[in-house]
């Protein structure tokens, strides 16, 4: 999860510097940079909920032991 959270805020900074929001960076302006912030923080979002559900699935597991 740790991992999908670091994807998730370097995915949506570069994003705001392919958008232009943040413009004190060598890449802003860049559409590639936006394409590829997108891609990260989608990617850190689908590590997000495995380890979501992982997490579940393990705690349910360990509950219903005798």
């Amino acid at each position: 999860m740790s991992l999908g959270l670091l994807a998730l805020v370097v995915g949506a900074v570069w994003t705001l510097q392919g958008l232009n929001y943040l413009t004190d960076s060598l890449l802003h302006g860049e559409i590639v940079m936006a394409a590829a912030g997108g891609g990260s923080a989608v990617a850190g979002l689908v590590l997000i909920v495995i380890g979501m559900r992982r997490r579940t699935a393990a705690r349910e597991a360990s509950a219903a032991l005798p």
